[in-house]
């Protein structure tokens, strides 16, 4: 596999997994991956400048495995990294014979995927990156960065065990069988 569609493979998946907007996602630099794994990600926000939100483990990984080719995570800037995601993400869907969805259509299946496992709505919300829109959201609520890491792990579980991908928590980043459930189904 060509290191780009590495680099649009782990884009892709990240948009999936975080929920967050594609810009969020192709604007990230090293510095906002807070490793080790049960670390953080820093997205730059639309709406709040910048929020912080759990990295699952399994995104974790697919971090982890990427060449480092500069301060992008994604190996370019942002602009050029969702144009050549959007191309891989397009080839993807027609290869599988799938019909079309947008990469926005990713960050939605997101909040509709973290509904089976119950997951409170202010949480997805607040992983999302929209405003509370409730009083007790905007007053009441300040969920710490472990409680969203709670959820946030119980969803991409989920997410992995819907599309049949293997991934053990404690497996090592550069082994091989961590990215063998990239190509599953």
């Amino acid at each position: 596999m060509a290191d780009m569609n590495v680099y649009a493979s782990v884009y892709l998946q990240a948009l999936l997994l975080t929920g967050a907007r594609k810009g969020e996602i192709a604007g990230m630099r090293w510095e906002d991956v807070n490793f080790p794994f049960g670390g953080s990600l820093t997205v730059r926000d639309k709406v709040e400048g910048q929020r912080v939100i759990p990295c699952p483990p399994y995104l974790g990984h697919l971090l982890a495995m990427l060449p480092r080719r500069g301060d992008w995570v994604f190996g370019a800037t942002a602009p050029t990294m969702a144009h050549n995601a959007a191309y891989n993400h397009r080839r993807a869907l027609a290869a599988a014979g799938l019909p079309h969805i947008s990469l926005h259509g990713l960050r939605r299946s997101f909040g509709t995927l973290a509904e089976w496992v119950e997951c409170p709505a202010g949480v997805v919300a607040q992983l999302m990156g929209h405003k509370p829109s409730a009083t007790a959201e905007r007053h009441y609520r300040a969920r710490p960065l472990d409680l969203l890491r709670l959820w946030h792990t119980k969803i991409e579980t989920w997410m992995l065990g819907q599309a049949g991908v293997q991934f053990a928590a404690n497996a090592e980043p550069d082994k091989p069988d961590v990215m063998a459930g990239m190509n599953a189904k």
